[in-house]
């Protein structure tokens, strides 16, 4: 529980979401790309 919560902690100081890190812990648990994180709109210059 302690590595779960140490990397939701550093997703947020990240600047990621709240729906963003669910999102990207759904992924890692079903694989579904549906769930897959992109880049974001900050990281496409």
């Amino acid at each position: 529980m302690t590595e779960i919560a140490r990397l939701i902690l550093g997703l947020r100081e990240a600047g990621w979401s709240a729906e963003k890190i669910n999102n990207f812990l759904i992924y890692i648990e079903s694989g579904n790309d549906l769930y897959k994180p992109g880049p974001d709109s900050r990281d496409k210059n």
